[in-house]
């Protein structure tokens, strides 16, 4: 009965530090979102037009980023894949040799 005890005392802390990190993460953005219309509020247009070209440009650049590692990903999976088949050929060839080179030493 008392570990059944501890085991909900302890889901009960594992929920409430969950619950903790979803609010700080929820204030985090809410002060964000609250920060934004000031700025934009206190900016000229062009500043804004500006500002939108940059993230522009950053997205850009980030989905280019992206791209290119999943790019690379798929190079790694296809080496690992080509270096699989090679080690299957090896074994193979290898055990193949050796079952010639038995046969043959038994005639």
């Amino acid at each position: 009965m008392r570990i059944e005890g501890l085991e909900m005392e302890t889901k009960h802390e594992a929920l409430k530090s969950k619950m903790l990190i979803r609010c700080a993460k929820a204030a985090f953005l809410l002060s964000a979102l609250k920060s934004f219309p000031n700025l934009s509020m206190n900016s000229t247009t062009d500043d804004q037009d500006e500002e939108e070209e940059m993230v522009r440009r950053e997205i850009e650049e980030l989905k280019m980023e992206l791209a290119r590692e999943r790019l690379k990903n798929k190079k790694m999976k296809l080496c690992g894949l080509m270096e699989m088949v090679l080690q299957v050929a090896v074994v193979l060839s290898l055990s193949t040799f050796f079952f010639m080179f038995a046969r043959a030493q038994s005639h």
